[in-house]
């Protein structure tokens, strides 16, 4: 990989393969034994780690959930058959989940910065005073706060491994770039645009001493971005926003499509440039122009990192199942019958009985899946 795509987000790609690991809490479920013991019922294992029911059914719940977001006013039956289509690589996702969170294990990723920056964030967004409120927040809603802090720090640690070890496998050159923007060109004529980025603080339904405090708050922040502070970091940290979570990307607006006060400003700006506070009916926004597109074909050097993300992306689509595969070929997997792992490969088997007895390991099973087999 260039050097120049290292930084490139997956975007969509990881949206997709991160669907499984939303920050929720697994709250286990069980059944009795006949001795009154309770126990989880496995239904697949990946090398010394376990995929429960409970944890199945938490994640098919979830999918309910996305379905009901991605497909709002749709008629029932057409959100039936969404929820059959994704569901059939339910299994198949939450046994990706676990791969990469091992690998990342393994390269000796650790993300525990991140995960606090990221919890702070969430309490920001939530105007939460510390991290004590967000805590009693999170487990108000019945979640276990370990097992939430377990899913951000298992979410993040994935988007490394795919960001360093799959994505450290596709490489872009200049001429590859090219190429696309000389078969493309018409993609490229264009009219005048531009590319902007937000962070937003909500003043709606507060009494004026409250908008007076959130007025400063913004005018500090452009304080800090004009000192040099990154602004998508800013963004995430203290936007309330709809776009906290990609930095404040708002994405690209032609003329007509903002509002008379917002577009007389972002339109007389320049590239990289940051307006001032500006406050609206809601609360008060601060702008960045990230780029400022003239009308007409576009030059090669203003589209080149769309391309390459374009580019990456397509790649990587391509590249990232078959990523997978050899994880799983180096790994011991193994499924329940009566669920379907969609992305099993030939050296891995099923689970005969609740409590796994598998058949002697593949040869081509490596070190650490040999381990996980002998310890059954």
């Amino acid at each position: 990989m260039s050097k120049s795509t290292k930084n490139f987000a997956v975007g969509a790609l990881i949206a997709a393969a991160m669907s499984c690991a939303a920050p929720q809490a697994v709250r286990a479920q069980t059944k009795p034994q006949g001795n009154g013991k309770v126990v989880e019922e496995i239904i697949a294992r990946v090398n010394n780690e376990i995929i429960t029911l409970s944890d199945y059914e938490k994640a098919q719940t979830q999918l309910h959930e996305e379905v009901q977001h991605d497909c709002q006013g749709c008629p029932p039956e057409r959100m039936e058959a969404m929820y059959a289509e994704r569901q059939k690589n339910l299994l198949r996702d939450e046994i990706d989940q676990q791969l990469l969170v091992q690998r990342g294990k393994d390269m000796g990723i650790s993300v525990e910065a991140d995960v606090i920056k990221q919890l702070d964030s969430v309490r920001q967004q939530n105007n939460l005073a510390s991290m004590e409120e967000l805590q009693k927040a999170v487990e108000a809603q019945g979640l276990s706060w370990d097992e939430y802090k377990t899913g951000i720090r298992n979410n993040l640690l994935t988007q490394e491994v795919i960001r360093k070890d799959a994505g450290s496998r596709v490489d872009i050159g200049h001429e590859d770039v090219k190429k696309y923007y000389d078969d493309h060109k018409q993609e490229f004529v264009r009219p005048e645009s531009v590319l902007l980025a937000d962070i937003f603080l909500n003043s709606d339904g507060k009494t004026p001493e409250e908008v007076a405090v959130i007025q400063k708050k913004a005018t500090d922040i452009l304080a800090r971005l004009k000192k040099g502070e990154d602004f998508a970091e800013l963004a995430k940290r203290n936007s309330e926003g709809p776009t906290a979570k990609s930095g404040g990307d708002l994405g690209a607006f032609e003329r007509g499509q903002l509002s008379k006060q917002i577009e007389d400003t972002v339109f007389a700006m320049k590239k990289n440039d940051l307006s001032d506070v500006i406050q609206t009916k809601t609360g008060f926004e601060i702008i960045e122009v990230l780029d400022h597109y003239e009308a007409g074909q576009q030059p090669l050097e203003k589209v080149e990192g769309e391309i390459m993300n374009h580019i990456y992306a397509e790649k990587m689509s391509t590249l990232f199942r078959g990523y997978l595969a050899e994880l799983r070929e180096q790994s011991y997997v193994i499924v329940k019958p009566g669920y379907v792992d969609t992305a099993a490969v030939a050296s891995n088997t099923s689970i005969k009985e609740v409590t796994p007895t598998p058949d002697a390991p593949d040869k081509k099973l490596s070190k650490k899946a040999k381990k996980a087999a002998g310890a059954q």
